[in-house]
């Protein structure tokens, strides 16, 4: 059973969900750039009866503690996965990164190599299309401060979420309740510390880093999930990624942009046979 647990990394009180089966091999799964670790609710309990899974949220998101507002960075979250990953005594584990959490999730695997078994790169890779970072700066930094109820909060999303918008309100709205909460005059507010979009530092900071680097340093099996529609990773790239990495291969999910939720039938059916299930 699911449970919330928290733990204090580089002087911030980060927040995880433990999906159980203590003692079994660890799966960490991070999430996107405005995600939070709810994100991967629907997919964990595929793997629970082999793993022990947890899914973070990424400081500055979710019930994870704000940092300081010129510290929203790549760097800085991946060395929040190691001092977490430490505490909780996790010397080795399989990863799961969604679009900015593949970026972590590259940046620790290239760093840390023998601490990583398996990689998953949902919709990410070295490379991001600029058309798709183009995109993403526009939608999260114009995003509404405020939302009169959680249907103007899905109504938006369905507005910038391609994956989301041939989905059933009902649906979106269990998945982006986690992203809000009750705001002190009202309505509903984010979650996320809103300097993380002002200025947006996700994409600005992500296209300054060579990722090449450590991805070439990666030596565990990886997946790479990518979206037949993606505006963020292109097949070419993709398909270099396969090329530089012998024990990398790619799926494509037909019909989804940026980002697969993981439980379409290609991705779900492609990472069960990843991890062996």
């Amino acid at each position: 059973m699911a449970s919330d647990k928290f733990v204090t990394a580089n002087g911030l009180r980060l927040h995880y969900i433990d999906y159980g089966n203590d003692g079994a091999p660890w799966v960490v799964c991070v999430h996107g750039l405005t995600g939070n670790a709810h994100n991967f609710d629907a997919l964990a309990p595929h793997l629970t009866p082999k793993y022990h899974v947890i899914s973070v949220d990424v400081r500055g998101r979710g019930d994870s503690q704000w940092g300081p507002p010129t510290e929203y960075i790549p760097q800085n979250y991946v060395t929040d996965l190691v001092r977490m990953l430490e505490q909780l005594g996790c010397e080795r584990a399989s990863l799961i990164g969604t679009s900015m959490g593949g970026i972590i999730s590259m940046m620790y695997a290239g760093g840390w190599p023998e601490r990583v078994e398996r990689l998953v790169l949902n919709d990410i890779g070295p490379e991001i299309d600029p058309a798709g970072a183009a995109r993403i700066a526009s939608y999260v930094g114009e995003a509404p401060e405020r939302f009169k109820d959680l249907g103007e909060v899905v109504k938006y999303y369905k507005e910038n979420y391609p994956p989301m918008a041939k989905l059933a309100d009902s649906v979106v709205a269990e998945q982006v309740k986690w992203s809000v909460k009750p705001g002190a005059e009202g309505g509903l507010v984010w979650k996320m510390d809103a300097n993380v979009r002002r200025p947006l530092r996700g994409g600005t900071a992500q296209q300054r880093l060579d990722l090449w680097v450590p991805y070439a340093r990666i030596v565990c099996p990886i997946l790479i999930v990518r979206g037949a529609d993606s505006d963020v990773l292109e097949r070419a790239t993709a398909n270099r990624m396969c090329t530089v990495h012998k024990r990398a291969k790619a799926v494509e999910v037909p019909g989804v942009g940026h980002a697969p939720s993981l439980t379409e039938a290609e991705s779900s059916g492609a990472i069960k046979e990843f991890f062996g299930l």
